[in-house]
């Protein structure tokens, strides 16, 4: 038996994949999360009138 046909990635592509994750896309799915969140509040806000105090 050989070697498997899939090459097994290399501490260089894990760690570049790591750096990517933690620094792009982690970083930027929270952004998208608030700010659709915060679109949400204001679409509803529009229907709904503003928040009213006591």
């Amino acid at each position: 038996m050989g070697k498997p046909q899939q090459a097994e990635a290399t501490k260089g592509q894990e760690r570049l994949a790591f750096l990517l994750l933690t620094g792009v896309v982690f970083p930027l799915l929270a952004v998208i999360i608030v700010a659709g969140y915060g679109f949400l509040v204001w679409i509803y806000q529009m229907f709904a009138g503003p928040p009213t105090g006591p």
